[in-house]
């Protein structure tokens, strides 16, 4: 799972400074299993309906019925994205509930946003 590290001020800089140097084996590991985890259509839009969704979490049963797959097919769609560390779920009676880690997504997003700066 990617570690999950929250900054800010300062702490947000220096993480910045992650790109200035080559990442480490262990870093590069966890960010290509990120994005490796993005890489599938079905599961770059289960993170879009999550994150889209007023509340911040939706139930698995609304995702199954937004894709013609079967619901083992987004229920391992969905164990990758927890695998990735990009969501976070939820059981509650039967159901489960998935919301995104938005730590995982600054984290990707300010090494995104220093490459290409």
């Amino acid at each position: 799972m990617l570690p999950i590290v929250t900054a800010t001020g300062r702490e947000a800089c220096s993480q910045a400074a992650l790109i200035a140097d080559p990442i480490d084996d262990e870093t590069a590991a966890g960010l290509a299993q990120v994005f490796k985890a993005l890489g599938d259509p079905v599961r770059l839009r289960l993170v879009s309906l999550i994150g889209a969704r007023q509340g911040g979490e939706v139930c698995v049963c609304d995702l199954t019925s937004a894709f013609d797959l079967t619901q083992p097919t987004i229920s391992h769609h969905l164990k990758i994205l927890r695998a990735a560390g990009l969501i976070d779920s939820e059981r509650r009676g039967t159901w489960v509930y998935y919301r995104l880690v938005p730590a995982a997504l600054e984290r990707m997003a300010t090494l995104l946003s220093v490459a290409t700066g």
